[in-house]
């Protein structure tokens, strides 16, 4: 279990056991990668971030996961791999999240992108990520590097 303070100095914690904090979290976050590029999309309010977003009513967190990435980016996941959960104490409530990396199989241009501007693709995520405005506050924690090094241990890509 890491511990540490977020962007907006709320206590998180991050696991990648199985569901340590709860087995129906109530968001998603999904690291994506489509011909070795990272699929990102640029939220409208916060700026580029990972998709994800809220688990509605009637469906699972995978399930939302499959759904927010089409939303936010237009693409179509091929292998979802769930890779660890967090929770925060926010001042605004508690939040369970769990996060995932995808495959995607292919990005189709989409008329809306709900609360974002659509598809970023990057290469390489910037080094000074932290201090870049471009980026959400939800870049600029532990959570990003820390599934980073997890999903590099499991090989994935």
């Amino acid at each position: 279990m890491i511990t540490f303070t977020d962007y907006y100095n709320n206590q998180v914690q991050l696991s990648f056991e199985n569901h340590p904090f709860s087995k129906e979290p109530k968001h998603v976050w999904v690291v994506c990668r489509w011909n070795d590029q990272w699929l990102l999309t640029k939220h409208k309010d916060r700026g580029i971030e990972f998709p994800g977003g809220k688990v509605e009513e009637g469906e699972n967190p995978e399930e939302a996961a499959i759904r927010e990435v089409n939303e936010e980016t237009g693409g179509i996941i091929d292998n979802l791999i769930y890779i660890g959960q967090y929770y925060v104490e926010g001042k605004g409530g508690n939040i369970i999240k769990n996060i995932y990396y995808a495959t995607i199989e292919k990005v189709i241009r989409k008329d809306t992108y709900y609360e974002t501007e659509g598809p970023v693709f990057l290469e390489k995520l910037p080094i000074n990520i932290k201090s870049n405005p471009d980026f959400s506050f939800m870049m600029k924690d532990e959570i990003l590097p820390n599934s980073l090094g997890k999903i590099f241990e499991l090989s994935q890509f």
